[in-house]
């Protein structure tokens, strides 16, 4: 069956032509042929010049997302397991693979799905429909490209329980890839153990964006007393631990994620220096103010304040917020470790931000660092959406 066709507007499609993958439904001006939702599709622009290949949903706004922008592109099982190579290859020259994402979406030519590899064990977050098409194939791929390298997987876990399925017009699905096993995987990052729960845990069970910037807090910590908010199953507070720290609070509302983060304090015999407190920060640190408490290192790790651009400005209030509660709880010449996760966040509104919280704490703030993603989530230039974590580490100091 021939390919369809989706032509583009006259003078659309720019995000696609600046090196995107991504066309909206308004850029379309017509489809030609016989199609179903999932299908690879040729992309055409208004003159009839190709542009290359993608999958279609018209039930999504994003509809069509791009596989491949070569004219003589074939789509199929060798197609996608020369991504899938391609993406570990990438993996092994810049990370340390024992644990780490091995598929990132479009920033792997591979838009819409996302793997981790915690261990021995693969987890599959599946976001579009085209490429749901291809899951099972892309595992099967991975498990061929790892046992090349004496890898044996032994298990994988579905975690497309994302609420943007429905936006795709799919239901939310959860469950095993294959033969049952124990879902909770212990893994080994910066000399810090973890045990994950693949099953239960948020998203696909631990933050791994986060790796190299645990590591970035080490040479700050010595013989310090720490403040870790948000501190979900408590990477940042353990990594402060392992580097020295004399004493480490980790802070967060959820008393499943401090009953996990207590258990990895355990693992790495840490439990009588990192403590842990189920409570919202938002309330916990005017209280810690009002007690006169004071801490050499403050770190803020939110989740996301805003998917969307129509909530970015209640997110900025939200940022600003913390951000000043945690300056003023940071002893003067201390650090204050921050970061956000949200895409819509962009670095210079996010930066912005960070210094209307310092001048309402009166504190100078001078940087130490700025980071992203860890390099096994690389940012592909021009696809806006594969960047998205900003991190500092600033010096906070009194007014001089």
């Amino acid at each position: 069956m021939e390919q369809a066709i989706v032509s583009l507007k006259k003078g659309e499609g720019r995000t696609l032509k600046a090196g995107g993958a991504w066309v909206y439904d308004n850029e379309i001006e017509s489809i030609q042929g016989n199609f179903e939702n999932g299908d690879v599709v040729a992309i055409h622009d208004f003159d009839g010049y190709c542009m290359g290949y993608g999958y279609i949903n018209t039930k999504s706004k994003i509809t069509v997302r791009l596989l491949s922008r070569k004219k003589d592109a074939v789509i199929d099982e060798t197609f996608i397991e020369r991504r899938v190579r391609d993406a570990w290859e990438y993996r092994r020259q810049t990370i340390d693979t024992s644990s780490c994402r091995v598929i990132f979406g479009e920033a792997d030519f591979l838009p819409g799905i996302v793997v981790d590899k915690f261990s021995d064990v693969l987890v599959v977050e599946s976001l579009a429909l085209g490429i749901d098409r291809w899951k099972l194939t892309i595992v099967d791929a991975l498990k061929k490209v790892m046992s090349e390298d004496r890898i044996h997987i032994r298990g994988v876990y579905e975690r497309s329980d994302a609420k943007v399925r429905q936006q795709e017009g799919m239901e939310r699905v959860k469950g095993f890839i294959g033969e049952p096993f124990d879902t909770k995987v212990e893994i080994i990052e910066n000399g810090v153990r973890y045990m994950v729960d693949v099953e239960e845990g948020q998203k696909t069970g631990f933050f791994l964006d986060q790796k190299n910037n645990r590591a970035a807090i080490h040479p700050f910590c010595k013989g310090k007393k720490v403040l870790d908010c948000f501190t979900h199953t408590g990477s940042f507070a353990l990594n402060a631990g392992i580097a020295g720290a004399d004493s480490v609070l980790g802070v967060d509302a959820s008393q499943v994620a401090i009953d996990q983060a207590e258990e990895n304090a355990r693992l790495n015999h840490l439990e009588e220096k990192v403590h842990f407190r189920c409570a919202d920060v938002f309330e916990l640190l005017p209280e810690l103010e009002r007690a006169g408490e004071k801490y050499d290192v403050v770190i803020l790790d939110p989740p996301a304040f805003t998917k969307s651009r129509n909530s970015v400005k209640n997110a900025v209030k939200g940022y600003r917020e913390i951000n000043l509660r945690g300056l003023k709880l940071v002893k003067d010449g201390g650090f204050l470790v921050t970061c956000s996760c949200s895409h819509f966040m962009e670095p210079e509104l996010f930066a912005k931000t960070l210094r209307e919280a310092a001048a309402g704490a009166h504190k100078r703030l001078r940087q130490v660092e700025f980071r992203t993603q860890a390099c096994d989530h690389p940012i592909l230039w021009a696809a806006d959406q594969t960047y998205y974590l900003k991190f500092y580490i600033f010096q906070a100091c009194e007014e001089r």
